[in-house]
């Protein structure tokens, strides 16, 4: 897994390059929304996506992680499914629902059954390499092709795919430096549960940071944001306890409202635990400084992994949840 981290940002270079040269059909019908099928390390893509062309795309574009879609997916939908190894059953039962809508349908994957079904069928499809052997691995190629789909259709500008590319200099310029903090936050949560906070506008950074906590450190953690927790999960503060862990995910363009609400969220938890820590970004717009927080995150639950004596790689009991499901 520590490999698969260290090629992050050459993961992120090959995306552009295969995502240029991409080629995506023009769908007949006029296209008023987006509809992104995909779980797991491929669906995480998605919200990221969402993040990044909240203020820029004029059509709303939403995320299903089951085996069903929504009423509104129809012809003038963008559907895309994404699953890196283009056999995930939830996303293959979903695209089937998806067929009969007459949407505008692309495929993302690395083969499988849904590269199957996209050549057999005519579909557009954008094939991803298949040399990685853990799909939360491959965050950048699903992330980066849901953005090229979305510019070649002619809904997002080129400015995405340049900020990736600027992301890709930042992290490797700052790579030594996104080690060592990793390492410390890594000691910081170890024998703790993790507790994640951050704003709104980046909820998918929290997202990411939990699944990897679960999957590479083989770990609990839970996550919510600000504002929406000052409503509820705040009171939910009255239990002491040196097992949190809070970690607050911060930016220096954060809405002033918001800054302010973490500071003073801080003061109220630190009563109930002396385990809490501000991570800041780094990175000149949104894209930046949450593939910066993807990279750091990342690096923190393979370091906490080993800090648990767990094999990062290995999810035996979701083949194990696989395997029961195909019996049935």
């Amino acid at each position: 897994m520590n490999k698969l981290i260290e090629r992050f940002p050459a993961q992120l270079v090959e995306a552009l390059e295969i995502g240029s040269n991409a080629e995506i059909k023009a769908h007949d019908k006029d296209i008023n929304k987006v509809y992104v099928a995909g779980l797991g390390g491929s669906g995480i893509g998605a919200n990221f996506v969402a993040e990044f062309i909240r203020e820029e795309c004029s059509i709303p574009y939403t995320v299903g992680k089951g085996y069903s879609i929504p009423a509104y997916v129809d012809e003038n939908t963008l559907a895309i499914a994404s699953s890196y190894s283009g056999n995930t059953e939830e996303t293959l039962i979903s695209f089937e629902a998806i067929q009969k809508t007459g949407a505008k349908i692309v495929v993302i994957s690395s083969g499988g059954k849904l590269i199957e079904i996209a050549k057999e069928k005519g579909y557009d499809y954008i094939q991803l390499p298949g040399d990685w052997p853990s799909p939360r691995a491959c965050l950048g190629f699903s992330t980066v092709q849901q953005l090229v789909v979305l510019n070649k259709l002619g809904f997002i500008s080129s400015e995405s795919l340049l900020s990736i590319k600027s992301s890709v200099d930042l992290i490797k310029y700052n790579q030594e430096d996104i080690k060592e903090e990793a390492k410390k936050v890594a000691k910081f949560l170890h024998g703790k549960l993790p507790i994640i906070y951050t704003t709104d506008r980046m909820e998918s950074v929290a997202i990411r940071f939990r699944q990897q906590i679960n999957e590479n450190a083989k770990k609990l953690c839970w996550h919510h944001v600000i504002p929406e927790m000052n409503h509820n999960e705040l009171v939910g503060w009255k239990d002491a306890s040196d097992q949190w862990a809070v970690i607050y995910f911060r930016n220096s363009d954060d809405y002033s409202r918001n800054q302010v609400r973490m500071d003073i969220n801080k003061n109220i938890i630190k009563k109930y635990t002396p385990n809490v820590m501000d991570l800041h970004s780094k990175g000149k717009n949104l894209i930046e400084r949450s593939i910066y927080f993807v990279h750091l995150g990342d690096w923190v639950s393979w370091y906490l992994s080993q800090l648990r004596g767990q094999d990062s790689i290995e999810v035996d009991v979701i083949d194990y949840l696989k395997g029961e499901l195909a019996k049935v």
